[in-house]
């Protein structure tokens, strides 16, 4: 499935290198290149000695399997990696769709190429294209799909360590997670910051969202520089946290749901292997993804997903929208009727708010005309 809202795949890989304030630039990226080398020494010798438990924990590489798994109590700690597609049935579209991705109806903004709109350097010299894009997208258009709700419910029943997002819509904090739920890998709308590295004042998502749609450049009330939202484009550094995560989640991650993401962009997509290799994995997709390369997969670098060959043991491929799989897992679950009652009750929740706002803004508007109406003049 094409991703949406997740920062496009390019030639030129996103910046994997962390940025700790109390570390340089050159000694994280050393770091991260280090770990990256380290990564393909132990699943090499692991591969080739035979070390590692291949436990199989499900009793059937099904949906059926994995939620008997579930319902076992045996699992405690699943991680959700979700991109673009749980997105789509909100109404938000995908970059790489033919014909209706974002990709295929930039023209208008007179790009050198599609994906200038997320380069920085770009953004820094023509923030207009982006800004333009942005009013179309921004968060607080759109409702949280069933799967978000999904996730909401693994959450709920306190089985959800944490949820990992390529999506910048922030539909995931709208559904009911909190920041300590989510690692938002490629950046949010929900703050912004100055780009100057003097100033990096930070601003909410009310401020951006009224400077976008008075179709004004955001620019920082300090020092007049540019206000760009804590997405990350290409040229820029993944946060800090993700990284951090990365290494306390994985080790103990004893599910992982992958959904709606075609796992290509890095370092995003190496996230499948770094559970352990007893850990089931689901992917819940319109096409299987995160296959391994059948090289690397020689060598036991990769960790790709293996659904078909003899030796699959562990990852179950559910070909499906992404609602429609949730809907289907939360059946298997015994949960479908809360989750249809929690997305309707949180939608009719989101309706009436957003009407309160729509009444309150036409309120004030008619105060605010009522006050500046002419006075008729005094008789002579």
């Amino acid at each position: 499935m094409s991703d949406a809202t997740e920062l496009p795949k390019k030639e030129e890989k996103l910046e994997v290198t962390p940025e700790p304030e109390e570390q340089s630039d050159e000694s994280s990226e050393d770091e991260a290149v280090g770990e990256t080398e380290m990564d393909f020494l132990r699943n090499l010798f692991s591969s080739t000695l035979g070390l590692g438990s291949t436990e199989k924990v499900l009793d059937e590489l099904t949906l059926e399997g994995v939620a008997r798994y579930i319902k076992s109590g045996k699992c405690k700690n699943i991680l959700c990696l979700v991109g673009a597609g749980i997105s789509t049935s909100a109404g938000i579209p995908d970059f790489r769709s033919p014909g209706t991705g974002l990709y295929a109806n930039l023209q208008k903004y007179d790009l050198p190429y599609p994906e200038a709109i997320f380069q920085i350097d770009y953004f820094k010299k023509h923030p207009e294209p982006f800004f333009a894009l942005a009013k179309e997208l921004y968060p607080g258009q759109f409702k949280p799909t069933i799967c978000h709700y999904f996730i909401k419910m693994l959450k709920d029943k306190g089985i959800l360590r944490r949820c990992y997002t390529q999506n910048i819509d922030t539909l995931e904090r709208v559904a009911g997670l909190e920041g300590d739920d989510l690692i938002e890998a490629h950046g949010t709308f929900y703050t912004s910051h100055c780009v100057s590295f003097c100033c990096r004042k930070e601003y909410n998502l009310d401020w951006m969202k009224e400077k976008i749609f008075s179709d004004a450049i955001p620019k920082c009330d300090k020092c007049s520089s540019l206000v760009k939202p804590d997405i990350v484009f290409f040229g820029e550094n993944l946060p800090v946290r993700f990284f951090t995560s990365m290494k306390m989640d994985f080790p103990r991650c004893d599910l992982l749901i992958v959904m709606g993401t075609s796992l290509q962009v890095q370092p995003f997509a190496s996230l499948v292997g770094r559970v352990s290799k007893s850990c089931p994995r689901v992917l819940i997709n319109m096409e299987k993804a995160g296959q391994a390369d059948p090289v690397l997969g020689l060598l036991g670098f990769g960790g790709g997903m293996d659904f078909d060959s003899d030796k699959a043991y562990r990852d179950v491929a559910h070909i499906s929208t992404c609602d429609d799989g949730c809907l289907a897992f939360a059946e298997l679950l015994g949960w479908k009727e809360e989750l249809q009652e929690l997305v309707k009750q949180e939608h009719a929740r989101i309706d009436s708010q957003d009407e309160r706002e729509k009444e309150s803004k036409e309120s004030a508007a008619m105060a605010s005309s009522a006050s500046v109406e002419p006075q008729p003049k005094a008789e002579e």
